[in-house]
């Protein structure tokens, strides 16, 4: 199993941050290698969504439900998908008014060697990126502090 934990400091409230990471339908917008993203259903603190992935001549599309704690956490838990095991957590802890700390830890175990050999480094340079990512989007979104 793979364990990926990458967190960064950000001058932006929890519930900026929040917002963009639960704000899933954009993800094609600035994730280049989100290929669609679509919400399946949502309730006040639960969402079932589908990921498309496609880089490096690789597509594969998982479902996640994700458990929300607003403007605090984001619990993501493997629905379907080429994966044996998929966990994470997105957490948002405010730090004054410096901004918050962004934090994103992830547990995945391909459902097959072949899987695990062929999307399991592009999935891991994904997961490794998230963080920027969404520190980036922020930018865009909420202008450069």
């Amino acid at each position: 199993m793979t364990s990926i934990s990458k967190s960064a400091l950000v001058p932006y409230t929890p519930a900026q941050m929040f917002a963009l990471v639960d704000d899933i339908e954009t993800y094609p917008e600035f994730l280049p290698w989100c290929s669609g993203a679509r919400v399946l259903s949502r309730t006040d603190d639960e969402v079932r969504a589908t990921i498309e992935l496609s880089k490096g001549g690789v597509e594969k599309a998982f479902t996640t439900c994700n458990r929300n704690q607003k403007d605090k956490m984001i619990e993501m838990r493997l629905v379907e998908g080429p994966f044996k095991h998929l966990e994470g957590f997105w957490r948002f802890d405010a730090l004054g008014d410096q901004g918050c700390k962004v934090s994103f830890d992830v547990e995945f175990e391909f459902a097959s060697r072949m899987l695990d050999l062929v999307v399991g480094p592009v999935f891991s340079q994904i997961a490794n990126s998230l963080v920027d990512s969404f520190h980036k989007r922020a930018v865009e979104v909420y202008g450069k502090r």
